[in-house]
């Protein structure tokens, strides 16, 4: 069933050139500071895709500071649904993101279902929804993740059903991995994510976490489950890059290799996520994006979308494609390699020194 949204089969109007050069630049200037990992997996993107990408990470940033960030306004929500319809009806807000945001939901027919349920699980935030069990847990997951790995899959000219629900795997694994690392500080906030059922399994009472959330082995386990759960979508995940125009591979590829990294750091380190952060060091990740270029992608049998982010996939369905656009079917390894090899000093000059990512 469809989050409460706007008609999926509503096609918008395309108005050109709605963003200015300077709003591309904002963009970019949001994931440059908002996500090292997703802004290091970027530069493996084809221009034009890396724009949008740019765009869309833009808007979900906003979004997401909007509703948790400092400042954040007891009617967030509402407004940025009513910033949302006004994108789509192409009369988007005076501000960067939406100006991107109006002109990517238009370029490649993204249905208003996919960013709407991005908002409906940020008010689920700002609820303080609890999550009883796993289910629960991944269907905040699809909202907030899946709904974005879709929405990608359609800047990069995808729109099957297989591509489609492999993506909101991927994205459901990435936030899976999010919510692994950031027990200690979401529980500080006062937030909880992990399954109640399974801190009750593990002799840990979930207000008694949050009230101090402390290290021990009982959590440790739940971690390694939850860990456990996302590598079985990272996994899933892999056969849908295959589907991907070949020069946006590798980037989605290098997204999931570095967040993936991101539990093995957690649980090397002893799987305390309530005193230390993990997190994926420079030289490692520059590692990871070499070895994304250089892997092959390949293709299972077709498996369904998990229920929970169904209703993501159903939604593209319903919508009209948008008008063919020109798709990269080349692969440019050598150059690729090149470019990779590039960063991977600059990754590592970085670590070094401590300073700015790569511009």
């Amino acid at each position: 069933m469809l989050p409460s949204s706007p008609d999926a089969r509503r096609q918008t109007p395309f108005a050109a050139s709605l963003a200015r050069s300077a709003d591309h630049a904002a963009c970019r200037a949001a994931i440059r500071a908002g996500s090292r990992s997703f802004y290091a997996a970027s530069w493996l993107l084809p221009e034009a895709v890396r724009r949008d990408a740019y765009g869309l990470y833009a808007f979900c940033r906003l979004s997401d500071d909007a509703v948790d960030g400092a400042g954040a306004r007891a009617d967030a929500v509402p407004r940025l649904r009513a910033r949302l319809a006004a994108a789509y009806a192409g009369r988007p807000a005076d501000a960067p993101a939406d100006r991107a945001l109006a002109e990517i939901v238009a370029r490649h027919a993204i249905p208003e279902a996919l960013p709407a349920a991005l908002l409906e699980g940020l008010a689920w935030d700002a609820a303080g929804r609890r999550h009883p069990d796993l289910s629960s847990l991944v269907a905040y997951a699809a909202r907030v993740a899946g709904s974005v790995g879709a929405m990608m899959t359609l800047v990069m000219g995808e729109r099957s059903p297989e591509a489609l629900a492999r993506a909101c795997d991927l994205g459901i694994a990435m936030q899976l991995t999010n919510v692994a690392r950031d027990v200690g500080e979401d529980a500080r906030a006062g937030r909880l994510y992990l399954p109640e059922t399974w801190l009750r399994e593990a002799g840990i009472d979930p207000d008694a976490f949050l009230a101090r959330p402390e290290p021990s082995p009982a959590l440790a386990a739940v971690v390694t489950r939850l860990l456990a759960a996302a590598d079985l979508l990272y996994a899933r995940a892999e056969s849908g890059i295959a589907m991907l125009p070949p020069a946006c591979r590798p980037a989605v590829r290098a997204a999931g290799l570095i967040y993936a990294e991101i539990g093995r750091d957690l649980a090397r380190s002893g799987l305390d996520p309530v005193t230390r952060r993990a997190r994926v060091p420079g030289a490692r990740k520059a590692r990871l994006l070499a070895r994304a270029v250089v892997t092959p992608s390949t293709r299972r049998a077709d498996r369904p979308a998990l229920p929970e982010a169904a209703f993501l996939v159903e939604a593209v369905a319903a919508m009209p494609s948008a008008p063919a656009m020109p798709r990269p079917a080349w692969w440019n390894l050598g150059g690729q390699v090149v470019r990779v090899l590039d960063l991977i000093e600059t990754l590592r000059e970085r670590e070094r020194l401590g300073g700015a990512a790569p511009s």
